[in-house]
């Protein structure tokens, strides 16, 4: 009965904030995760079983912060539980949710779809039209993800220039450019056609600059925060940089004398309520305040992301299952297998340190709950 009253207050105070503060000096997007249906009986190789209310429903939260939404990225377990096909509904879903409640969203383009074991250069670009045609009838903004398929099939850095060129002809509207690292995915290792950072990243910026009023902005998940920082000082004007940095976040966006990085984070899903009084102090205040919030968050974030960074979903799921975002600590592909016992109760501990949730009473009961079931009192 608990459980059941927390969900309605949290759903209640979520639709009674019909106009979300919206941040002015930053722009910054949240990579939500999906709630999967417990109840389904799938295996874990097979398609993803949804509850779309509670993954839906997580999405307002969001908005209600003052957050906008990047869909169907790697936080939604795009590639690790989630195909295309449950792609595809989520972006319908979630894009028709964000034009009833006026919040941004953009959304994950890919090539997932392609199902052949060595597909063409050409295959590749066809499976990002594809996905380009869904995103943009949809409504919302692309994001250009990194593809599998081309870094199995690209022989060079050529094969990256023409199939993201091609792609930037087309599109109708600006959008983001996605680098994610082999941290986040093994099998994106040599990305841009080479294994050499300072090569891989001239071709990323080349693919920038013969098409910037194509890019709204590009996407680095590399960990690696003065490769970001030299990075963004080379993009051409107007083109933003959205830190992908999960370990650097709040230097990273709060700037330096040669400029800032706007956000699109995985690690903002849990974070939200700090996050959204971090950037009305950064507004407000300056950086320093807005630092003052988010820096004692990167503990938190840095044991989510430790290796392998790929599976810190598990975490995520977890910590919103604990605020009472969702009923159960279910993931689809079985996932909440994915880290120890040990590493789940330190993400507890951490984020009950930073005030991370509405009922910590609640919160205490449920990981208790999940303790117990491993044979674990205390």
């Amino acid at each position: 009965m608990k459980e059941r009253t927390e969900r309605k207050k949290t759903t209640q105070a979520t639709s009674k904030q019909s106009e979300p503060p919206q941040a002015q000096a930053r722009t910054i997007l949240a990579a939500p995760h999906i709630v999967a249906n417990p109840q389904a009986d799938v295996p874990p190789e097979g398609p993803a079983a949804v509850d779309w209310d509670a993954t839906l429903a997580f999405r307002h939260h969001l908005w209600a912060h003052g957050l906008g939404v990047a869909e169907a990225m790697d936080t939604a377990q795009r590639g690790m539980g989630l195909d295309w096909q449950g792609a595809a509904e989520l972006i319908r879903r979630s894009a028709a949710e964000a034009k009833a409640a006026g919040g941004r969203i953009a959304c994950g383009a890919g090539t997932d779809q392609l199902a052949t074991p060595a597909p063409t250069v050409a295959d590749v670009r066809a499976a990002y039209e594809e996905q380009l045609t869904l995103v943009e009838e949809a409504g919302a903004q692309p994001v250009l993800m990194a593809s599998r398929a081309l870094a199995a099939t690209a022989t060079g850095p050529d094969d990256y220039l023409a199939v993201y060129g091609g792609l930037l002809r087309q599109v109708t509207a600006p959008v983001i450019l996605h680098w994610l690292g082999p941290m986040f995915d093994p099998a994106l290792e040599g990305y841009w056609g080479t294994r050499d950072l300072d090569a891989a990243t001239e071709t990323f910026l080349q693919v920038v600059a013969a098409h910037p009023e194509k890019v709204d902005g590009v996407k680095i998940s590399l960990l690696d925060a003065d490769r970001e920082k030299a990075l963004r000082r080379r993009l051409p004007p107007g083109v933003r940089c959205y830190t992908g940095d999960d370990f650097h976040y709040p230097e990273l966006i709060a700037g330096d004398e040669h400029g800032f990085s706007d956000a699109l984070l995985g690690v903002f899903d849990p974070l939200a309520p700090l996050v959204a009084e971090a950037v009305r102090a950064l507004d407000a205040e300056g950086p320093a305040a807005f630092r003052a919030i988010l820096d004692p968050t990167v503990a938190l974030a840095r044991h989510l992301f430790e290796p392998p960074t790929r599976y810190y979903k598990t975490g995520v799921v977890l910590l919103a299952w604990l605020a009472g975002h969702q009923r159960h600590f279910t993931m689809v592909g079985g996932l909440q297998s994915a880290r120890s016992l040990p590493h789940l109760t330190r993400a507890y501990e951490l984020a009950a340190e930073l005030r991370l949730f509405p009922d910590p009473g609640l919160a205490e009961h449920r990981m208790r709950l999940l303790l117990e079931l491993h044979g674990v009192t205390r």
